[in-house]
């Protein structure tokens, strides 16, 4: 289906759905796309503000044209976490577990646990996130 933008004689626009220009043109000569305002039958495609996308989507803007690759997007993701996260260090467990529980004020908090906390944590409920600390070149 096509859309196009169609204007009367009498400058009312309205849009029309037709398989291709062909079908327009035909049921524009036999009279059938009339005006939905005022019934006239005197029809114009207009150019319309409709954007016409092929099969892919387009790409979405990177400002240095690289794509960013895994080891780049954790290292943003670790800045990102140092800027805004307390770091409790290896008491990770027992303040996610005082916040869980409303003893401590929430907030974003990291740090390190043992397969022996996380399991705790997992039996618990607390929700969180490993995220694994890569080795970045300086």
């Amino acid at each position: 289906m096509i859309i196009y933008d169609l204007k009367c004689s009498k400058k009312h626009t309205f849009e029309g759905w037709f398989n291709d220009r062909e079908s327009f043109e035909e049921q524009k000569r036999k009279k059938l796309v009339t005006c939905p305002v005022c019934g006239g039958s005197d029809i114009e495609i207009v150019p319309s503000s409709i954007t016409v996308m092929g099969k892919e989507p387009p790409k979405p803007k990177n400002t240095d044209n690289r794509e960013l690759s895994p080891m780049k997007a954790l290292q943003m993701l670790h800045e990102y976490m140092d800027k805004t996260f307390e770091n409790v260090g290896s008491r990770f467990a027992e303040v996610a577990l005082r916040i869980h529980t409303g003893e401590e004020d929430p907030r974003n908090i990291k740090g390190t646990t043992t397969e022996k906390e996380e399991a705790v944590l997992t039996e618990e409920g607390v929700p969180f996130v490993k995220i694994p600390v890569p080795k970045f070149d300086s």
